[in-house]
């Protein structure tokens, strides 16, 4: 069994045609969910790159072993799902974006590890005392498509399937859009009317987290209107489109190559994107709510079910444990995904399940804050898109306090020590817009999962390694 993992940035489940949403187009998403499975209710381990690309390759939570920063990546002491790969006799191939290894530990996990292009989006196109400066709303691309980093390494993909590989291999795509800025080739760019969209969620909601006000007074999106947020969102619309496209091209590569009836597929990402909603852009390292922490999950598998939706919560770091089964690799490591093999075969998945996301830093944590000006050169540059994101992490640290969240099919509960705590009914709120951690009539609620959330933390603490060290003292010389 081959396997292909097609991973844009910072997409959003419901971003996506076969999700629900009436204005994305996504044909090939769409097609490969027909022709396989789609998991409706994927949720991450965390709401930022890196610490969710940990989690996703190694089967623990972040808190497990403290992969809770974009600083912080998996080292060769720890396992992962690629070193099992390759030390089973597969060729890990990778081209795109890293995020989730450090140097080291390349050398026994990746076969071959590029990023080919050279170009992404044009600079901003206003300037810094214009509103839409900070909201990443940038320029089409103007550049040569064959320079665009997404294409680039989507079509050195095409170029390794066309060459028909002996060996098994995975071949990784950790792409780059729709992360912001937002901005995309044509047709693209253009592709969506604003004005066609459904209703945003709407800004200036009560009994949110302070965050929210952060983000909207740091980047001035409180002086934008609805007009440029409908904008924003319909861009994004058009980023995930172009990865669609992508996708397409790569799926006829596979096809042609022979190596379809042995080739699992998934296309997923590592979280989502505000993309207007609630009147914000980009993501919040301790950011809960369903546009970042559900992504979509599709996976077709040759001999799999077709058409198949599992509607029961999963979560993103499950894609470990699958392939491994897939791959018939035994796990050397305690880790807490669940392999969803049955579901590719039709089963329904656990109605019981609830699924858990974490984020933000602590006080006692100074070097995990984005914005630390002896590390991170946008901290010291006002004209940097980012510089109002480290900003507030540096001057409002408890805006980004640690947070933990449990969702199961009915209810979502995040709790933060030192901010606001959050509880939304999602069977008759699913947009989460109204808080209702403090309303009596949810008390009962909001302990069961409290305590639910308390058993999540004693059980995922820590992992204890496989192997023993002996008790004797060691021989005299």
């Amino acid at each position: 069994m081959n396997f292909i993992f097609f991973m844009p940035d910072e997409l959003r489940a419901e971003s996506v045609g076969c999700y629900g949403h009436p204005n994305a187009i996504t044909p090939n998403m769409d097609a490969l969910a027909a022709e396989g499975v789609r998991f409706d209710q994927c949720h991450v381990q965390h709401p930022v790159c890196s610490p969710s690309r940990c989690s996703l390759m190694t089967g623990w939570y972040p808190h497990v072993r403290g992969h809770r920063t974009l600083w912080h990546l998996l080292r060769p002491d720890e396992p992962n799902l690629l070193r099992y790969l390759r030390q089973a006799g597969y060729d890990v191939i990778w081209y795109g974006k890293n995020d989730l290894l450090a140097v080291d530990t390349f050398v026994d996990c990746v076969t071959e590890a590029t990023s080919h292009g050279s170009r992404l989006w044009e600079p901003i196109p206003f300037d810094l005392d214009d509103p839409l400066y900070y909201s990443f709303l940038t320029s089409p691309y103007q550049g040569p498509l064959e320079e665009h980093v997404d294409y680039a390494n989507v079509q050195a993909a095409i170029h390794f399937l066309r060459g028909k590989p002996q060996r098994p291999f995975l071949l990784y795509l950790p792409l780059v859009f729709p992360h912001p800025p937002y901005g995309a080739p044509e047709p693209w760019h253009d592709q969506v009317d604003p004005e066609s969209l459904p209703p945003l969620r709407p800004a200036g909601l009560p009994d949110k987290p302070d965050y929210f006000e952060h983000i909207r007074r740091s980047r001035r999106l409180n002086e934008l209107d609805e007009a440029d947020f409908r904008r924003i969102n319909a861009i994004y619309l058009g980023m995930t489109s172009f990865i669609d496209h992508l996708l397409g091209q790569l799926l006829d590569a596979l096809a042609d190559s022979g190596l379809e009836d042995e080739t699992t597929v998934f296309v997923f990402s590592d979280h989502g994107d505000y993309a207007g909603d609630y009147g914000l852009v980009e993501k919040w390292p301790n950011a809960m709510e369903d546009v970042i922490t559900r992504v979509p999950l599709i996976v077709r598998m040759p001999g799999g079910a077709a058409g198949h939706i599992v509607f029961e919560p999963v979560e993103l770091f499950d894609i470990m444990a699958t392939v491994m089964e897939l791959a018939g690799i035994e796990p050397r490591h305690t880790h807490f995904a669940r392999s969803l093999v049955p579901q590719l075969h039709g089963a329904a998945g656990d109605p019981d399940r609830a699924v858990f996301c974490e984020g933000g830093y602590a006080r006692h944590e100074p070097h995990c804050f984005e914005g630390d000006p002896r590390r991170d050169t946008f901290a010291r540059h006002e004209a940097h898109i980012y510089y109002p994101k480290g900003k507030v992490q540096q001057d409002s640290p408890d805006s980004v306090g640690r947070t933990v969240m449990i969702r199961t099919t009915t209810h979502k509960l995040v709790y933060r020590p030192t901010g606001v705590c959050e509880l939304y009914d999602l069977e008759v709120d699913p947009q989460e817009l109204y808080n209702c951690y403090d309303e009596p009539a949810y008390a009962a609620v909001r302990d069961e999962m409290e305590s639910r959330l308390l058993a999540w933390l004693v059980q995922t603490s820590d992992v204890t390694p496989f192997d023993e060290d002996p008790r004797g003292l060691p021989a005299r010389g």
